[in-house]
């Protein structure tokens, strides 16, 4: 898979796998433990996230659960700048994600506050204008899969061929940004979006096959349904099924992951890239 990706001129190895932490400035997300308002938490859990070991901040202003409010592209930028104006000033040179499908707010995040990634969980199918908009921003471009909208995304579960239109999705998907001049394209298999909770672990077991698209790939599975639901819990206790499926993805070739708890994460990158070193010994 691809290994590295250009943060405003200088290259981000991702051999180690880097951990990307969640900032989610809204007042209805899944977990309620990442939720935050004010300008103080955002700072803090800015600062935690960094203390902790992770390398991206990953900022949305959006619930993307099915039950959300869906805010306009001018109600989430009115939520989302001052977060960024604020976390910009405090940690110059943090390397930060904007979560959004809008491509204004993707571009006025990149342009007013130097966000150096652009996470879209709609993969371009929100905003039309987006593949156009990041072919001019020049930052890498997070590709995520999901039919329909966060709405209507856990009754689109139905696929001819559940890997293969995936696959078919991304090659297609990416074909089109590379033509935009979008080069840096990490791809996120959308786990818990437009999945079942069986449809959700076929695609973990396939992980280690998005190889071919030789790009990095992301993994966000921290606390989701697909982890809860079989343990018969909650997002609140599922903490260590997120380490046990993070642990997978990383030995499957996941180069990012996206978490709540980013010390947890990070302590399994450095056990995953221990067991790597006597892989490579192993004939």
């Amino acid at each position: 898979m691809g290994k590295t990706i250009n943060i405003q001129g200088t290259l981000l190895d991702l051999s180690v796998p880097q951990v990307m932490g969640i900032v989610n400035i809204t007042p209805d997300s899944f977990y309620s433990g990442s939720r935050k308002q004010t300008e103080s938490e955002i700072v803090g859990r800015c600062r935690q996230i960094l203390d902790e070991g992770g390398t991206i901040i990953d900022i949305g202003a959006q619930s993307t659960t099915p039950s959300s409010t869906f805010l306009t592209a001018k109600e989430e930028a009115e939520r989302l700048m001052p977060a960024l104006k604020v976390i910009r000033s405090e940690f110059p040179y943090a390397i930060l994600s904007a979560d959004t499908f809008y491509a204004d707010v993707a571009k006025q995040s990149v342009q007013e506050f130097g966000v150096n990634i652009i996470n879209d969980i709609s993969g371009g199918q929100i905003d039309e204008r987006m593949f156009a908009v990041m072919g001019e921003l020049n930052v890498p471009y997070i590709l995520m899969h999901m039919r329909g909208v966060p709405r209507t995304m856990q009754q689109q579960t139905s696929y001819e061929n559940f890997i293969q239109d995936i696959f078919y999705y991304f090659s297609e998907r990416k074909a089109k940004l590379n033509l935009l001049g979008v080069n840096d394209v990490i791809i996120d298999p959308g786990f818990g979006f437009s999945k079942t909770l069986e449809q959700n672990y076929e695609l973990m077991a396939y992980l280690k096959y998005f190889h071919i698209f030789d790009e990095p790939v992301l993994v966000g599975i921290s606390r989701k349904s697909m982890i809860y639901k079989l343990l018969g819990s909650s997002p609140e206790e599922s903490l260590n099924g997120t380490s046990v499926l993070n642990t997978v993805a990383l030995l499957s070739g996941a180069a990012v992951l996206r978490v709540h708890d980013v010390k947890e994460a990070v302590e399994c990158v450095k056990i995953a890239d221990k067991l790597a070193e006597f892989d490579k010994l192993i004939v």
